[in-house]
């Protein structure tokens, strides 16, 4: 069992400590003198670090690959108010060092709980044909097996063991909420490209050690394999109507919004303008949240911005910790 995690570092500032960590980020950089050194993000369960080797550098880098579990040994200091690793010495692990459970953050929901919530809402659908269509890929054991323990991303939104199945089930009610609210909306139809919008992450994505890509999630990517998983499933079903197929597969092929974002088609229905939208506002609230509980661990007072939000290009404000912080005013 790993002893120490990634949460527990700020109880350890200006402390040496040894510990395992992933190593999802691996690069040798050039120093203003002339020499190297290795820049790296470490990774556990509970969230992650940068770090930096500032000597012996040319000389470690060969002891482990970026996605290799590490020991190492460092001092744990701050940098420019953000907690960091002064790595002083680090090679791969050996197998049977560490649990890989350690490493890989998981969902804190109860993925039974979100598997029958998600076949719930498959249930209820009123169209036989999209409901055939949504039971061919849940009752295919493969895809079960991987919907419920793949994680939404990389590195973004979701990136957790279960994570996909979080979000699908998570913007599934969000859609269901807004087909209530706008009567030109197929209800059956918007809850579909929820479920299969991000089904292709399934062969996109590997999870092991860490979370990475396949060769043919880099050279085709999560859409084109679903718009391709979903063909499959379709020449299963030979009453599916042409009419609504077509309008499947757009919702998956046009659920990034943007060209620039690497959608293939614009979204032209209605309930693909929605999909994209609501999507896009799932991603971005669970990052709010994510964001939260990283500046608590840094030890930040709730009432305080976080720092600068890379993927949402601002700082933020947590209102509950904000207004609790002046409820004396």
């Amino acid at each position: 069992m790993k002893e120490l995690f990634i949460a527990d570092l700020a109880k350890f500032e200006n402390q040496s400590i040894t510990a395992f960590f992933t190593a999802s980020v691996k690069s040798v950089r050039d120093k203003k003198d002339g020499g190297k050194y290795l820049a790296l993000v470490l990774k556990d369960r509970t969230g992650e670090m940068e770090a930096r080797m500032w000597d012996n550098a040319a000389e470690s880098a060969p002891e482990f690959e970026q996605g290799d579990v590490v020991k190492l040994r460092a001092l744990v200091c701050r940098y420019q108010e953000r907690l960091q690793m002064k790595v002083e010495r680090i090679r791969a692990a050996v197998e049977g060092e560490y649990d890989p459970a350690d490493f890989l953050p998981a969902t804190t929901k109860d993925v039974d709980a979100l598997w029958a919530e998600l076949n719930g809402y498959v249930e209820s659908f009123r169209d036989p044909h999209l409901k055939a269509l949504l039971r061919a890929f849940l009752d295919d054991p493969e895809i079960a097996a991987a919907f419920r323990a793949a994680p939404a991303a990389k590195a973004m939104h979701h990136a957790w063991l279960g994570g996909l199945l979080e979000h699908v089930v998570s913007l599934m009610g969000v859609c269901d909420l807004a087909a209530m609210h706008y009567p030109e909306i197929h209800r059956d139809l918007l809850l579909t490209g929820a479920l299969l919008h991000d089904i292709g992450k399934l062969q996109e994505l590997v999870w092991k050690n860490s979370f990475d890509y396949t060769i043919e999630g880099q050279l085709v990517g999560h859409i084109t394999i679903g718009y391709g998983m979903i063909e499959k499933k379709l020449a299963t079903l030979p009453e599916f109507p042409a009419r609504l197929r077509v309008l499947v597969e757009h919702m998956v092929l046009s659920h990034h919004g943007r060209y620039e974002y690497g959608s293939p088609k614009l979204p032209m229905i209605p309930e693909a303008i929605l999909l994209h939208y609501l999507d896009d506002m799932d991603a971005k609230m669970q990052t709010v949240r994510a964001e939260f509980n990283r500046a608590a661990m840094a030890g930040r007072e709730p009432a305080q911005m976080t720092e600068w939000v890379r993927s949402l290009e601002r700082p933020l404000l947590d209102t509950a910790g904000y207004l609790a912080g002046h409820e004396d005013e």
